[in-house]
């Protein structure tokens, strides 16, 4: 069966505490609820992912908790990979190849640059920043994660929060 790979970029976060380092951000209250739409725009269009993968930062924790909670998922089965946070395309691309054949869509929750890199890498489509807690969902025609590579996927959807349609 293909494979299916959900990018999701974390939601707004709060920069109101100064004495907070980057990875402690929390999400401010246009985080949280974008992150509630957003994982009710997925569920709509049935798209759930079987397998949550995240950055241990707050703000993209907190996104992949409100998000697996909207989809009826145990929030204690989330994943958390240190390597997500502050990671680059090859460090995405190598957790992605290495996640369980047995699972034919994960999503993965981190931070931009590099998920918006990762996705115009995997898939050579014209995506220049995807928003705070924007989606896009990739197809790969693999049945195996170990072959996803350099525009070897294609963008089956694409969306954000502020997009009207």
């Amino acid at each position: 069966m293909n494979k299916k790979l959900l990018l999701i970029r974390h939601a707004k976060s709060d920069w109101g505490d100064a004495g907070l380092t980057d990875f402690n951000r929390p999400l401010n209250p246009r985080g949280i609820k974008a992150s509630a739409e957003m994982a009710q725009r997925i569920k709509m269009q049935q798209l759930i992912p079987e397998k949550l993968v995240t950055s241990p930062a707050l703000r993209a924790f907190t996104t992949s908790e409100i998000m697996a909670k909207t989809w009826g998922k145990d929030v204690d089965l989330i994943e958390k990979y240190s390597k997500i946070y502050e990671a680059s395309v090859v460090d995405l691309l190598s957790i992605v190849n290495g996640f369980d054949d047995a699972c034919d869509s994960t999503s993965l929750f981190g931070h931009n640059n590099a998920i918006t890199d990762l996705a115009v890498y995997l898939t050579d489509q014209d995506i220049f920043n995807i928003p705070t807690c924007g989606v896009v969902l990739i197809e790969f025609p693999f049945n195996s994660w170990q072959l996803v590579s350099k525009h070897t996927g294609s963008v089956i959807m694409y969306d954000f929060p502020k997009n009207q349609g």
